[in-house]
């Protein structure tokens, strides 16, 4: 997970709250979505991203869906396959 800078409150920082906030798993899912609303028409752009991001809230930890991004330009997810 990628970690997303911290911010100083105008109260400060708590004293002992070492926590990092860390991007949700399903960001990127929601980048593309949000990217297909701006290619050509939403109503055929749209449906295919929204779905896997709709897979990817519905999933547990590790078990998002791994096809590939419809407009991003990154690596989908992979699965650790744990060999016994």
């Amino acid at each position: 997970m990628s970690k997303v800078p911290r911010r100083e409150s105008p109260w400060g920082m708590p004293e002992g709250d070492n926590r990092e906030p860390k991007a949700h798993r399903c960001n990127d899912r929601v980048e593309d979505v949000i990217q297909a609303c701006f290619e050509g028409n939403p109503f055929k752009t749209v449906p295919g991203p929204f779905k896997l991001f709709w897979q990817c809230m519905r999933s547990k930890p590790g078990e998002e869906p791994t096809e590939p991004y419809t407009y991003l330009q990154i690596d989908p997810p992979r699965r650790e396959v744990q060999l016994e």
